[in-house]
């Protein structure tokens, strides 16, 4: 029985606290004499370390300690948290202070330790770096060219690896194609960049015994993967799990960057234990940009092989994968998303799509929302435009007439992606397309565009449609109801703001029949949960979800055979009621309080059973589910400056079901505000030696909300998830997904180019060169009509 409380937007429990400023992030701890740390970071991109000077630094009244790659145990390297076959990480991997060389600007080289912030960021300038600079690489493709490519001082060879998928016969593809057509396209550097920066704060329980059994240390701040960073780090310092304890906090965002294992994750906590003393960093808004993950930066060859028909034969993509200096956590995981997912949703007979992974001398890149599939749908769909155009078809048309049909669905590919059998199975994604295209009224937008070019504006639309995925591993959760009736759930996500609290109570409260406000969430606490998956890739309510529903249905299974006991009736006429249990004879009704008291007697507990009402469960995917859905735009472009302004934007998405409809949609135009970002504004630059010009936010350009429309969502819940019992599709990434394909498809019809329009982002001055070269051949948007 289900109380009917999953598919309701009910009030978040989280709001009550961050609304009223009470949330609890990781700047809001403070223990009795904390040290400060500040990161002495590289100012060049490629240099050789001649020497680090930290006398001034060490002899400032109140800086305990100043401390370089010197001090620290030899050999240690950040591991990766997948391997992908055939790749060898080892010599791409970053230590926690610069060796030798700095690889990129804003490395750390060394760390002050101090009474105060201030004085710590004092001591940091008074540290002397000598560093001889050399020629940086900014060029992925430039860096990876070739077998004769020659390895800069102090690096291993640009080219890390080659992820390849593929199926079907690419060549045969092409050589009977009647049309191909092809695009060289490049998505810029941006990044996730959430409102609360990083920062850790860490204690020691004894701190006359940092070495011993009693060092047991406490740390808050490590959000998104905690279990998987405990392991990370008691390997790095050699002492066991047991030892660390992560806490969970609030924070301020995280989008796939925030609460990696970075060089801080690894000195904050060995500074604590080689102290005895807590040590606390924060991160500065400019430490951020040139630190934290970058993501995206990748340069496409793509090319599609149609018959004369216009038929799809065949998809063939090169890409270019700019990774920054080192191979942080993610291994290849951005590379192996771009490349194995490129087909889409769509009938394309045979596909090869090659990544390179290539290192430069730049900020090292990670995981950002939707990473590989914000690139290879921007890629994809705009190679479908331009062939709309030289085919001269309809863009939607073309869409419509590959995508796969329900009597194609479950469909497979042969290929493995992590490991795991690449299986779409959604009910049919023409008839989503064609729903969208109804529930938007798309065609009504054209129209408008049409009739606004008929009249000397430059208006445009743009639509995509886009293959998500999610719910892969495994997650963990305990589900526990006191004597007071009290529930209790713990389970290994992180909370970044995205209502998984809410979530998960909802899930529980669900199978118990109990408010879900009286629930109570414990996430990222590892002491509570001894292991957990974490929370990325649109994975938590699919696969956490999962494991609470089945720690809780054992906690109900278990209070119906001592409430059939207490109630002297058989098991069978027990039945959930508001807040406990009833008979169907009648015999009476227990609250959970009740039940629970009596669970910790000794005549109901069995041998290898746990006392109390108390269930465990951890769930781990056969496969991941794939979600899908569909980007519109209406965008303006102003003729004299460039500014590209959007008039309308819509996404339809496939839920299977949503656990909390609101809190879907929030996170839908969440992530879809992210990818305009990256599509208008958000960019990474360097100078030519390799220096970020984008340390503020005044430099790198956030989309403010009056530069955004509102945001017509439609959820539809037309095909429950086959591999969950929940029928639960993930859906943290789906509105950054189709972002980038989106408005350039928009930008490009507004300007009225035959081709295509190049890079991501579609920034003023860029928007304004595609408009000089195409009038430079004679375009009059008029004449389209």
């Amino acid at each position: 029985m289900s109380t009917g409380v999953v598919g309701r937007s009910v009030p978040r429990l989280e709001d009550d606290r961050l609304l009223r400023g009470r949330g609890r992030f990781h700047d809001d701890v403070a223990r009795p004499g904390q040290l400060w740390l500040r990161v002495v970071r590289s100012p060049l991109a490629h240099a050789r370390i001649l020497g680090v000077d930290t006398a001034r630094a060490a002899a400032l009244p109140g800086v305990a300690l100043v401390l370089t790659a010197d001090d620290l145990p030899p050999g240690l390297r950040i591991p990766v948290r997948q391997p992908h076959p055939g790749i060898d990480f080892t010599d791409y991997l970053q230590p926690p202070l610069a060796t030798g060389y700095v690889r990129y600007a804003g490395e750390p080289v060394a760390v002050v330790l101090a009474e105060d912030p201030y004085l710590a960021e004092d001591a940091a300038e008074l540290v002397e770096l000598d560093l001889e600079e050399l020629t940086p690489a900014l060029d992925a493709r430039t860096a990876a060219a070739g077998p004769g490519t020659v390895s800069l001082p102090g690096a291993p060879a640009p080219r890390v690896g080659t992820v390849d998928f593929s199926y079907g016969d690419v060549d045969a593809a092409f050589a009977a194609a009647a049309h191909v057509v092809s695009a060289d396209l490049r998505t810029g550097r941006h990044s996730g960049t959430p409102l609360e920066p990083r920062g850790l704060t860490a204690d020691i329980e004894d701190p006359h015994d940092p070495g011993g059994p009693g060092g047991r240390i406490t740390i808050w701040g490590a959000a998104k993967i905690p279990h998987i960073n405990r392991r990370v780090l008691a390997s790095l310092l050699a002492i066991p799990e047991h030892r660390i304890h992560m806490r969970e906090t609030d924070a301020g965002g995280s989008f796939g960057i925030r609460g990696e294992f970075y060089p801080e994750d690894f000195l904050v906590p060995f500074l604590c234990l080689r102290t005895g003393r807590p040590v606390k960093w924060s991160e500065d808004r400019a430490e951020h940009m040139s630190a934290a993950n970058h993501a995206r930066e990748q340069e496409h060859r793509i090319e599609l092989a149609f018959d004369a028909d216009g038929l799809l034969l065949g998809l063939r993509d090169e890409a270019w994968l700019d990774n920054g200096a080192y191979i942080r956590t993610h291994g290849a995981v951005v590379a192996a998303l771009t490349a194995s997912m490129i087909s889409g949703a769509y009938r394309i007979p045979a596909c090869s799509s090659r990544v390179h992974i290539v290192t430069t001398n730049k900020t090292p890149i990670g995981t950002y929302r939707a990473p590989g599939r914000f690139q290879h749908n921007f890629v994809r769909e705009h190679a479908l435009d331009l062939a709309a155009t030289q085919l001269g078809l309809d863009p939607v048309e073309l869409r419509r007439r590959h995508l796969l049909t329900g009597t194609e669905l479950p469909h497979r590919r042969p290929m493995q992606v992590f490991g795991s059998p690449m299986v779409l199975d959604g009910k049919d994604h023409l008839e989503h397309f064609d729903k969208a295209l109804a529930s938007v009224g798309y065609a009504r937008w054209r129209e408008e565009a049409r009739a606004a070019r008929a009249a000397g504006r430059l208006v445009g639309t743009g639509c995509a449609v886009i293959l998500e995925k999610a719910g892969l591993g495994y997650d963990s959760a305990v589900v526990d109801i006191g004597v007071t009736g009290a529930v209790r759930v713990a389970m290994g996500g992180a909370n970044v703001g995205q209502g998984i609290e809410t979530v998960m109570a909802q899930i529980a409260a669900d199978e118990l029949a109990v408010p879900v406000a009286s629930v109570r969430v414990v996430l990222s606490d590892t002491d509570v949960l001894p292991d957990g998956g974490g929370t990325f890739g649109s994975r938590s309510t699919v696969v956490g979800g999962e494991a609470v529903r089945r720690a809780a249905v054992a906690v109900r299974e278990k209070a119906v055979r001592v409430a059939a006991g207490l109630l002297e009736v058989p098991p069978e006429s027990v039945h959930l009621i508001p807040g406990g249990l009833g008979s169907n004879s009648a015999v009476g009704e227990l609250g959970w309080a009740a039940i629970a008291a009596a669970s910790f007697t000794p005549r109901w507990i069995r041998t290898g059973e746990e006392v109390g009402l108390m269930g465990r469960a951890t769930y781990a995917a056969d496969g991941m589910t794939y979600p899908y859905g569909a980007h519109f735009a209406q965008a303006e472009v102003d003729p004299g400056t460039g500014v590209v302004r959007l008039l309308r934007y819509a996404m339809t998405y496939e839920i299977g079901r949503a656990v909390h409809p609101e809190a879907v949609r929030g996170q839908l135009i969440g992530g879809a505000v992210q990818g305009i970002g990256g599509a208008l504004s958000e960019e990474f630059r360097y100078d030519a030696r390799g220096r970020p010009l984008s340390l503020t936010l005044d430099d790198y350009l956030w989309p403010r909300a009056a530069d955004l429309p509102e945001f017509q969502v439609e959820v539809y819940e037309d095909a429950p998830a086959p591999g969950n019992p929940l029928g639960l599709r993930g859906a943290g990434e789906g509105g950054t997904a189709g972002s980038g394909a989106v408005v350039a498809g928009a930008v490009r019809d507004a300007l009225g180019l035959p081709g295509d329009v190049g890079a991501l982002p579609l920034h003023p001055a860029r928007v304004r060169s595609l408009m000089s070269l195409h009038h430079t051949t004679h375009h009059n948007p008029k004449e389209e009509l």
